[in-house]
């Protein structure tokens, strides 16, 4: 596996890359996208930070890319959709920096409170700036919380333990968790009017983008201060301005901006009443060791066994949950190149689990087995992006989880149809995954090797057409599983040590009674 790495990620984790006999290759942030998508030709893993944006055109000539990194919590540097798209898991490591960033935005509280920024370079400046520097007492202040998340919560909690009164808003979190917290709840506009001060502790996503904009900035009591250590653009930036010129706010502490680097000639770098700080929420040396740690072993457990964590374009699936997964994966991948040759356009797609599957999520399964199935008609399709592409091109997806196994410790039915057609599989992993029933009919075979699916008219003969015609063109005959159908004919499957070429493949559908053959 190759690992491009940018934005100084830390050496801990590149080192339990290495550690695996995983290549690894260090760049400095990459900037340019169309620089970015040649530095991403047969790289399969690439790691960022803040500085290494990576938008749709960056992905263009990333052919082997299975995985993008985000050594931190926030991805909107990352055209996620994209990425999806194209069938790349993008994963992040929030829990690393959790501390590192509660602490940021603490600090920035204390040098708001007490004018620290202000009182040092002036200091330093050969000055004893004491008159105009009288700060306030945090202690019995009203902090507003916007996300109630890891974040958000060791605020909350922190805060509360200098003595300070805490409420949140979060739509998201359940009232029953924000209880077990012991931080209070409160509507958005009524939190703005109570509060004295304000931190933002939230994803930037379409709905959140200048969430405090001009009509919000004005809903916050004359005099409050607001601390932005998230993400850049959550508070629309010419309001603060303008609600900092007029009074109503008595101050800010930014450490995220909408474009970053901060510009030189933004207006927000000479304001006397903003503390500004370069995006250092997770900049510590626990934070920056954790989170490349934790994002390395997310992504080798991802590609060596399944397991998915930390991934914002997947389910979660733990390592014990990816190890009960583990034998059924192959069968999947090679039921759904057969479904593929059965139903070409297929419209409706269903997956029975039967048997014993209490511990088993079928979810993974379901998109591997859709991956395969339509990755043989077109572009690159991974169980990352798989639903999506079965939305795009008509395919329902429905499971069933639970039943009767049929006398199989674990069966799997797959029923898949086009506007014409229904044709049914069903395998077992007993004795190893295979196919035991097609379309009603009792077969057995490994659907993994190269095999020939045939119907035919059941009479004697026929057999030994087939095997003298592979006989003569030096393709041996492994397994030859026959069952009929009812109705005068016969269905086979025929598996054999290699591809049948396609000369051989005409030959043998010209034998008498054969009425149709497929190599799979």
């Amino acid at each position: 596996m190759r690992v491009l790495a940018c934005d100084g990620i830390h050496e801990d984790g590149l080192k339990t890359f290495r550690g695996a006999g995983w290549e690894v290759i260090t760049s400095d942030p990459i900037k340019d996208p169309a620089a970015l998508s040649k530095a991403l030709k047969d790289v399969e893993v690439l790691l960022v930070r803040s500085a290494t944006k990576v938008p749709a055109e960056a992905l263009q000539g990333a052919n082997a890319l299975k995985v993008i990194g985000r050594a931190g919590a926030g991805v909107d540097t990352i055209d996620v959709d994209a990425a999806t798209d194209r069938g790349i898991a993008v994963m992040n490591a929030p829990d690393g920096n959790t501390l590192a960033a509660a602490e940021q935005a603490m600090a920035l509280l204390f040098a708001l409170a007490r004018h620290t920024p202000r009182a040092d370079a002036e200091m330093k400046s050969g000055e004893w700036p004491k008159a105009g520097l009288t700060g306030f007492e945090l202690e019995g202040k009203r902090l507003a919380v916007i996300g109630l998340g890891r974040i958000g919560a060791t605020v909350a909690r922190k805060a509360r333990g200098i003595g300070m009164e805490v409420a949140a808003f979060d739509p998201f979190l359940p009232q029953a968790v924000a209880a077990r917290m012991n931080v209070p709840m409160m509507e958005f506009d009524a939190l703005l009017a109570w509060c004295d001060i304000i931190t933002l502790h939230i994803p930037r996503t379409a709905e959140t983008t200048n969430l405090l904009d001009d009509k919000k900035l004005k809903k916050l009591k004359k005099g409050a201060y607001i601390i932005n250590a998230a993400r850049g653009g959550l508070v629309d930036e010419k309001a603060l301005v303008k609600l900092l010129d007029s009074g109503h706010l008595a101050g800010a502490a930014l450490d995220t901006f909408v474009i970053e680097p901060l510009p030189a000639d933004s207006p927000l770098r000479s304001h006397p009443k903003l503390i500004l700080t370069p995006h250092l929420g997770a900049s510590t040396s626990e934070a920056q060791k954790a989170v490349s740690t934790i994002l390395a072993r997310q992504i080798m457990d991802f590609i060596q066994t399944g397991a998915v964590a930390g991934c914002v374009n997947l389910p979660p699936l733990s390592a014990e949950a990816a190890q009960e997964m583990g034998p059924w994966m192959p069968l999947m991948s090679a039921l759904g190149k057969l479904c593929s040759r059965l139903v070409p356009a297929p419209t409706k797609l269903h997956l029975t689990y039967a048997g014993r599957v209490d511990k088993l999520d079928p979810k993974p399964l379901t998109r591997m087995l859709v991956a395969a199935l339509l990755g043989t008609a077109s572009g690159r399709v991974t169980p990352v992006n798989a639903l999506n592409e079965a939305v795009l091109r008509g395919l329902s997806v429905s499971e069933t989880v639970g039943g009767d196994g049929d006398g199989f410790d674990r069966l799997l039915r797959v029923r898949v149809e086009d506007d014409e057609h229904a044709r049914e599989i069903e395998a077992t992993l007993h004795r190893g995954p295979r196919v035991v029933r097609m379309d009603g009919v009792e077969l057995e075979f490994d659907p993994r090797g190269h095999f020939l699916l045939m119907r035919n008219e059941d009479r004697p003969g026929i057999i030994g057409l087939v095997g003298s015609h592979l006989g003569a063109a030096g393709i041996n005959i492994i397994n030859f599983s026959l069952g009929a159908t009812g109705d005068g004919q016969a269905l086979a499957a025929i598996t054999v040590d290699r591809v049948v070429p396609a000369k051989q493949l005409n030959s043998l559908r010209g034998i008498p009674g054969i009425l149709t053959l497929e190599m799979v």
